[in-house]
Order: structure tokens, then C-alpha cells, then sequence
């Protein structure tokens, strides 16, 4: 199974991205989407933002994930 997690863009350089979610940053390609700007919530996959979302929907996904890994 593939996840997609939702991070919070911190810094845009180009076509790659700093993103961080609890501490954990990563640099993301940002190329499958046409804007992307710092505190903007993404989801990523393998190495790819792959779409945003709001905050909102960013952090009820992260509850909900959360919650099947407490089980």
C-alpha cells in the first residue's frame, strides 16, 4: 500500500521544495504542481508534492492516520 502524507511547505526553490510535518523535513519535488508557496499544505508521495490541501484537510488526514497507527 502507498501513502501519501500531507507536509507544510516551509521554503520554495524552483522546482524543489523544503517541506516538514512534526520536526521531519524533506526536499520535495514540486514540479507536478502549477504553485506552490511556503504554509501551503501539501501531500506527498515518493518524492513528489502530488497535490495541496488546506490545513484543515491536511490535519484531519494526519488524525486519522495517527489513529490506525495507535490501532
Amino acid at each position: 500500500m502507498c501513502l501519501g502524507i500531507p507536509m507544510r511547505v516551509v521554503e520554495v526553490n524552483g522546482p524543489r521544495a523544503l517541506v516538514e510535518l512534526g520536526g521531519l523535513k524533506r526536499e520535495v519535488s514540486v514540479e507536478l504542481l502549477e504553485r506552490v508557496e511556503p504554509g501551503q499544505w501539501v501531500i506527498v508521495h515518493a518524492g513528489f508534492a502530488i497535490e495541496t490541501l488546506s490545513e484543515e484537510e491536511a490535519l484531519e488526514t494526519i488524525r486519522m492516520i495517527e489513529d490506525v497507527l495507535e490501532g
